[in-house]
């Protein structure tokens, strides 16, 4: 549930490929990277409500987005495939649609020096 009085928090995504996004879609979980774990905990832990925006590596589109719903945990899964990914957590999807980029030229990152989204 939202807490009351914190910030939003948005994290770009970026997977190698779109099975994962599919597999994520599908199932409503994601895994990432044990540096990525960090991160991520901190915000849904700091946070009312944490979105995460993904896109595939080359597609030049977003794939959908998704609100966090669950911290990571350390469970591993095989679904992604890679040694390298850590915890799984729960992800709710709100929109599955390939988005262009062109579409959120208009947005600026204010933690990056106003850079485009």
């Amino acid at each position: 549930s939202p807490r009351q009085n914190m910030p939003v928090r948005y994290f770009i995504m970026k997977s190698s490929n779109l099975q994962n996004i599919d597999i994520s879609q599908q199932k409503g979980t994601w895994s990432t990277t044990p540096s990525n774990k960090r991160k991520l905990n901190g915000a849904f832990w700091e946070s009312s409500v944490v979105y995460l925006i993904f896109s595939v590596q080359g597609s030049g589109c977003f794939q959908g987005f998704a609100r966090m719903g669950s911290a990571i945990g350390c469970e591993k899964s095989q679904d992604w495939g890679s040694a390298g990914f850590g915890g799984v957590f729960k992800v709710d999807w709100i929109r599955k649609e390939s988005i262009p980029f062109q579409f959120a030229h208009h947005l600026l990152n204010p933690r990056n020096d106003n850079k485009k989204v």
